[in-house]
C-alpha cells in the first residue's frame, strides 16, 4: 500500500512540474523599438522582442494609426509586412511607406513551440 501512495505522489508532483513548465513557456513581450508609450521620429521598422522562440507562420501583427491630428478617434490600419528578424525571438513590423504624424498601435499574436497564442499591444506616436 505504501509503494502505491509513493507512486501516487510521485507522479501527481511529476505532472505539476510538468505543467508548471509548459506554462512557463509562453512567449512574453520582453521590449519594443520604438518602445511602448514612446514618442518620437517615424520609425522604418517596430521591432517586438519576445522571450522565446517564434513560430513564424503563426505569430502576426497588424499596425493601426489609432490617433491623427486631422482626425483624431478615427482609427486606420496601416499597411506594412511582418516578417521574423535575424533573431528567433524577434518580429519585426515594417510600414510599407513613412509613418506619418499620430498615434499607432501594433496589436501582435505571438506563439511558439508550445502553441498557445498570447496577445498584446504596444502603442507610440510619431511627431
Amino acid at each position: 500500500m505504501s509503494f502505491t501512495k509513493n507512486t501516487i505522489a510521485a507522479l501527481t508532483l511529476s505532472a505539476g512540474l510538468f505543467m508548471s513548465a509548459l506554462a512557463q513557456a509562453h512567449p512574453k513581450l520582453l521590449s519594443s523599438t520604438p518602445a511602448e508609450g514612446s514618442e518620437g521620429a517615424a520609425p522604418a521598422k517596430i521591432e517586438l522582442h519576445f522571450s522565446e522562440n517564434l513560430t513564424t507562420q503563426f505569430s502576426g501583427a497588424k499596425l493601426i494609426m489609432t490617433d491623427m491630428p486631422s482626425m483624431p478617434g478615427m482609427p486606420m490600419p496601416v499597411k506594412a509586412n511582418v516578417s521574423g528578424g535575424s533573431d528567433p525571438k524577434t518580429m519585426v513590423i515594417s510600414p510599407s511607406s513613412t509613418l506619418t504624424e499620430g498615434t499607432y498601435k501594433v496589436e501582435w499574436r505571438a506563439v511558439s513551440s508550445d502553441t498557445h497564442p498570447i496577445t498584446g499591444s504596444v502603442t507610440f506616436k510619431v511627431k
